[in-house]
């Protein structure tokens, strides 16, 4: 037999062919699985609903299905990616994640421009719409409870560069400001080893939010990441409920910005989210609500502003050493009131009940935010803009909440971790059985198991 070779010449595409020649998707059973969940609670009528004012009644071609938007950016959490693009082309590629988005092999799946035209359309009260009715959703499953709120903050890094940063006042880069101040210093025409060499020279050289922004992300800020190194950077802080890992709400602020500042409007939202859910009978009424936190939320008139909204506080106290309440030794009314909230604080925090609120704290938000910014693909942003990276963190911290659902229904979050629990359960089943039949095989009588035939 002669040696077949491969020909180069193209062959001719046939000319008809029928639905049924086509495979069809098996689906994968995790993804059916949020299909059903999100199903049952009439997901897709309810963003539907809420995306009609933003689009006109008659006029137009179809847009992208409200559902199928949000369907794509769970598709992010659930995968772990980090861009739109390449959520995108994970879709156009899975079959399990066609059948998801309800698309059959013979349509096109949404490219990028699609998805970043809805993004840009639908403003940012729809996606915290969106957010809310996942939360409902799982309220229905009883994963929220509202007594214990934790709050805390991480940092993501923006998509801007350092060596593009410009003056605010003058609009000029670094080199062009470096020149300037060489110039003024007597080097009239300086070189780049000149720069250098007086840039490692000159004094109070620092890079200051004030003075510095991005051209093209004036929302990011300078700062330090929480690896130690310094980048232009974004900060997302949640407000999540302690019993059940729920995220109640989730914002993002400006980097440079202390944590006592943003840390008053992420409990107003948490707590207004926990009495939308109470009005709407998804929720019965929390007796009293506390409040748990780092030592980075620690200072009088976050105390006095949380005794004010009757929350207790449960926040670690800094060691400043020994505080001083009286000024010539008189006490005005307003270090009274501060000095009785810091001693009830303090009572808290070192009783058996705030060690385990704290324990609790370090896992459950720490996991939180691991779960959503490195496993789940946001630790460093691909967009820019504060309205559009918290677009996204929304839907983002909805999936997670999603996964709590799926967590308690199929014992995994995400299809990796179903995927391990499935092997894991074959391999249990598997180790058992030669268990037990080993010990079946131990119990019999030795000559009817080593006998020869005669």
């Amino acid at each position: 037999m002669a040696l077949g070779k491969r020909k180069k010449r193209k062959k001719q595409g046939e000319m008809f062919f029928t639905s049924a020649d086509l495979p069809k998707p098996k689906g994968h059973p995790f993804y059916k699985k949020v299909n059903k969940i999100l199903k049952e609670a009439n997901f897709d009528e309810q963003v539907e609903e809420l995306a009609k004012p933003y689009y006109h009644e008659i006029l137009g071609r179809p847009s992208l299905p409200p559902g199928v938007y949000l369907r794509l950016l769970f598709i992010g959490f659930f995968e772990g990616i980090e861009s739109e693009r390449e959520i995108c082309w994970r879709c156009e590629d899975s079959f399990s994640l066609r059948e998801f988005l309800g698309y059959s092999l013979t349509e096109d799946t949404p490219n990028h421009s699609t998805l970043s035209k809805t993004r840009q359309r639908l403003p940012i009260e729809f996606h915290h719409l969106g957010f809310s009715i996942i939360l409902s959703l799982l309220a229905e499953h009883d994963l929220v409870k509202g007594n214990v709120i934790g709050i805390d903050a991480s940092t993501m890094e923006a998509n801007a560069s350092m060596k593009s940063l410009v003056r605010r006042e003058t609009k000029e880069d670094y080199n062009t400001y470096l020149e300037n101040l060489a110039k003024e210093a007597g080097i009239e025409t300086p070189t780049k080893e000149d720069l250098a060499r007086f840039d490692k020279k000159r004094k109070d050289k620092k890079m200051s939010n004030d003075d510095w922004e991005h051209p093209h992300d004036p929302d990011s800020k300078i700062t330090k990441m929480k690896d130690g190194t310094t980048k232009m950077a974004h900060k997302p802080e949640i407000a999540e409920d302690l019993e059940t890992g729920a995220v109640l709400d989730v914002e993002l602020h400006p980097a440079d910005e202390g944590d006592t500042t943003t840390g008053k409007k992420t409990l107003d939202e948490g707590i207004e989210n926990l009495c939308v859910l109470c009005e709407t009978g998804k929720l019965d009424s929390p007796k009293g609500i506390e409040t748990v936190a780092d030592k980075g939320y620690h200072s009088g008139d976050y105390l006095l502003y949380l005794d004010e909204i009757r929350v207790k506080p449960c926040i670690a106290e800094p060691d400043r050493g020994r505080r001083r309440w009286t000024k010539n030794g008189v006490k005005t009314p307003e270090k009274a009131k501060e000095q009785r909230v810091v001693y009830k604080n303090r009572n808290r925090i070192r009783s058996e009940k705030g060690k385990k609120h704290h324990k609790k704290r370090a896992e459950i938000v720490e996991r939180c935010f691991q779960h959503i910014l490195d496993s789940g693909g946001m630790r460093r942003t691909t967009l820019r803009g504060n309205e559009n990276i918290l677009k996204r963190l929304l839907i983002h911290v909805a999936a997670f909440n999603l996964s709590l659902i799926l967590r308690k229904v199929l014992g995994a979050g995400k299809p990796r971790y179903f995927a391990a629990c499935f092997c894991q359960f074959f391999h249990f089943i598997f180790r058992y059985i030669f268990l037990f039949s080993s010990i079946f095989i131990s119990k019999l009588p030795q000559e009817n198991i080593f006998s020869t035939q005669k």
